[in-house]
């Protein structure tokens, strides 16, 4: 599209959410055209350096010319499930007094995100969450520095420009994306709570957004255990832990010590590779004790069909386990590869969809092993493929490990006596991602895309009939469902 164009007013309307939508009682002086593709804005203007504040600034003056900042979210002024409460609040009052404006906004409502992996996931995972009717779908834009979601979809890896064509050609892009169900996972963890004062076994500021803890399992849940502490949360692209988790939160200790290095990706990412060196990742063998590799540390469990829990045999050489549900790690590496005819059938493996219900668990011995991702058919350790995965630490040789989810890092105390911390990780649901039509994330539902036509014949909804609903969300907000006999008109 032509620069020209871009500019128009015209074009810039097909974005704009009216303000009696975006504000409560607000009056509606006319009702205008109804927009081809009304969007939210979440920006984090803490990521990407001076990137996310200019970004803030753009989006505000192109959605906001007449109307309140309310379309342009700041998620550093508040959280994104207040935003979205009030809005939806809205809708359903507009809704319950016959606005089919209102109704016809909300099916084509869509949610732009700008920050990090983490920054995109906690959203994710609000929207999940608040258990909306017609959940919006989401387009990310990489303001961090691994950019991992963003790739998988289309929207690249590297910063985008903050100027005022660069935003309305991304606009453009969203407008002519594609909708795209990708599976969502929940992780609980469970360990032992302090015997003595209040203090929590990980400090909360270090765990991720999507991780919490959660203190309303009721005492009939099987996932309440007294004397323990348990914390869940969710995650779209992976869970890792072990030594590429420890590179990334040596990074991240650096970045919160010295924010004024961290405000260039490529700096960052040279940051990173020296960090990388500097923990011996690229000498593990000498330099990574083996009391920490991941045979020692913990006992694995797959489930690939529902109640039928195998042993998985790690391999003692393994320093870094990832689960992965997108082909996009470590900045844009597919770990899994795509197996041969031989091996999907001698090892029921599959090639990597986003929507089959099923996580690849792939191991790593050391960044040398990772280079060679590098290569036209390379690949990770393929260890399984499944859709419940369970961790169990008891006491060894390491008092600590290291995990992510989604980019965001944290030190893991591990059992010091008889105790056991647990890690369980299973498919939850399903979100909506708007994506490019030429992404490298692929559907089992795609008639393009190899073995689509067993699509039929796979269990889509691989949900756990044992699992209660409470086990069934997230953390990152509180379940936004109204009972059918409450007047929504009359909630305030």
């Amino acid at each position: 599209m032509a620069s020209s164009d871009l500019e128009s007013d015209q074009f810039i309307k097909q974005f704009c959410v009216p303000n009696y939508i975006l504000v409560s009682d607000s009056e509606a002086d006319h009702l205008p055209d109804l927009p081809e593709c009304p969007i939210l804005v979440f920006i984090n203007s803490r990521s990407g350096g001076q990137l996310g504040g200019d970004l803030l600034i753009t989006y505000r003056s192109l959605l906001n010319k007449n109307q309140v900042k309310a379309a342009v979210f700041d998620l550093g002024e508040e959280a994104p499930d207040s935003a979205l409460r009030r809005l939806y609040l809205n809708l359903e009052r507009l809704k319950v007094q016959g606005d089919e404006f209102a109704l016809k906004l909300e099916e084509k409502l869509k949610i732009i995100v700008a920050g990090g992996d983490g920054t995109a996931g906690w959203l994710l995972g609000v929207v999940s969450d608040l258990k909306l009717s017609k959940p919006p779908a989401v387009a990310t834009v990489p303001l961090g520095t691994g950019n991992n979601l963003p790739f998988a979809f289309g929207w690249g890896k590297k910063n985008p420009g903050t100027d005022r064509y660069s935003v309305l050609s991304f606009l453009d892009q969203v407008r002519k994306a594609k909708e795209m169900k990708i599976d969502s996972w929940h992780i609980l963890m469970r360990m032992r709570a302090p015997k003595e004062g209040s203090c929590d076994p990980i400090a909360p500021l270090e765990l991720p957004h999507s991780l919490h803890k959660f203190h309303r399992l009721s005492s009939t849940d099987a996932f309440s255990v007294e004397g323990y502490d348990t914390f869940r949360g969710g995650f779209w692209n992976y869970f890792s832990m072990g030594m590429d988790a420890q590179v990334s939160y040596a990074f991240h200790a650096e970045r919160k010590l010295h924010p004024k290095r961290f405000k260039n990706q490529l700096v960052n990412q040279g940051t990173y590779a020296k960090i990388g060196c500097t923990q011996g990742w690229y000498f593990a063998s000498l330099f990574h004790p083996s009391s920490r590799n991941m045979a020692q540390l913990c006992k694995v469990s797959i489930m690939k069909r529902h109640g039928d829990w195998q042993d998985l045999q790690i391999p003692q050489s393994i320093r870094s386990i990832v689960c992965l549900n997108l082909p996009s790690f470590c900045g844009g590496f597919n770990p899994w590869g795509t197996p041969n005819i031989r091996k999907r059938r001698d090892r029921d493996l599959t090639p990597p969809f986003v929507d089959d219900g099923l996580l690849e668990v792939v191991g790593f011995r050391n960044a040398w092993h990772g280079m060679i991702l590098l290569a036209p058919n390379g690949h990770g350790t393929r260890l399984a493929q499944a859709y419940r995965i369970r961790f169990e630490f008891n006491k060894g040789a390491a008092d600590h490990t290291f995990m992510r989810i989604d980019g965001e890092p944290w030190k893991q105390p591990l059992p010091v006596d008889d105790d056991t911390v647990v890690v369980e990780i299973s498919h939850l649901s399903q979100v909506k991602m708007l994506a490019t039509h030429d992404c490298r994330s692929k559907s089992v539902y795609d008639a393009s895309s190899p073995m689509s036509n067993d699509a039929d014949e796979r269990d889509s909804d691989n949900e756990d009939e044992s699992i209660s609903e409470e086990f069934r969300k997230f953390g990152a907000a509180d379940t936004l469902k109204i009972p059918d006999d409450v007047d929504i008109s009359q909630l305030s």
